[in-house]
């Protein structure tokens, strides 16, 4: 694995701030039943990283007297962690709004086949990776049967009620270009998704776009291909400054496995410490001492990546 982040370090990157934190995402493990390979976080079967019950209520302990109203849980596949249920449950008992980033084949495994309805039950929005409509990108960007394994898990959560208005059970899908390309408008691709999954009879709320990263596993990808230096070059030469006020980090903060806090999930995983203080990386422990309004945000030359075209977040295109 070739590291990215000697090659970021250096950037000209506009300098951005914090508003009001508004989301707490975090990461409770990069344990995966899939191996994709764009995947930021280099998720897979075999990481054994996984969240704890006391970080999970230390982050429900900040929920509730925070003042923050969305909790947004990744992974790896979020739902093999034994305490995503716990987190679910508890903080919707609280009334945080909570989005689940799912991979849709983990609603066939083992173990896992309540998942819809435990989702369903508990009101949980879910933003649900498919790089694509067409199969053959699909098995070819995250392994072969994953297309399928992803129709069924559609089908599973429309069952439940996902994807129709009338529910209010919020399913959006993620695409990503599967490679060193930027994503196409969101709204045309959005009408394509529709037509070709509505013929399998699938609905579904919005589509995301996102582009992909210049870390870990893909970014591991371009430097040996040789293309590292030339994706960074689109992703300026596409950068927009009217995206700068609404890219993530300045309403979201990243909590990874162990309870530290990052600007964002892919710093997190280039370890960026959140610029909080003098200590290397603040805790979930530290945060009602840490004042983060206005607070400086660790930037590299991945930022590119949320500012270049149309831009994009973990909530689309900006």
């Amino acid at each position: 694995m070739h590291a990215t982040l000697p090659r970021l370090r250096k950037t000209d990157f506009p300098a951005l701030r914090r508003a009001n934190l508004q989301t707490l995402q975090v990461n409770v493990g990069y344990r995966c039943n899939q191996s994709c390979l764009h995947c930021h976080v280099n998720a897979g079967p075999n990481r054994s990283e996984q969240m704890s019950r006391s970080t999970a209520d230390c982050v429900l302990e900040h929920l509730r007297y925070g003042n923050i109203n969305t909790l947004d849980i990744t992974g790896g596949a979020p739902e093999l962690n034994s305490q995503f249920r716990h987190l679910v449950a508890s903080a919707r008992h609280m009334g945080v709004n909570i989005i689940d980033r799912c991979n849709l084949t983990i609603l066939n495994e083992p173990g896992q086949r309540d998942l819809a309805r435990f989702l369903a039950d508990h009101e949980v929005e879910i933003a649900a990776s498919l790089p694509c409509y067409l199969q053959e990108n699909v098995d070819r960007q995250r392994g072969e049967g994953v297309y399928g394994g992803s129709l069924a898990g559609l089908q599973k959560l429309n069952a439940m009620g996902y994807g129709s208005e009338k529910s209010g059970l919020i399913l959006n899908l993620v695409y990503n270009p599967a490679g060193p390309t930027l994503p196409p408008p969101q709204d045309e691709l959005e009408v394509h998704y529709r037509e070709r999954l509505g013929e399998l009879g699938i609905v579904f709320n919005r589509l995301f776009t996102l582009a992909n990263m210049p870390i870990a596993r893909f970014g591991s990808t371009l430097i040996s291909k040789g293309g590292f230096e030339k994706y960074m070059r689109l992703l300026k030469r596409a950068h927009l400054d009217t995206n700068l006020d609404n890219v993530m980090c300045r309403t979201l903060l990243s909590v990874d496995w162990q309870g530290y806090l990052f600007d964002c999930d892919f710093n997190q995983m280039l370890g960026l410490a959140l610029p909080a203080d003098d200590r290397a990386a603040p805790h979930l422990q530290d945060l009602p001492a840490l004042d983060l309004t206005h607070n400086p945000i660790a930037i590299a030359d991945h930022c590119y990546g949320c500012t270049a075209g149309q831009g994009s977040s973990c909530g689309g295109a900006l």
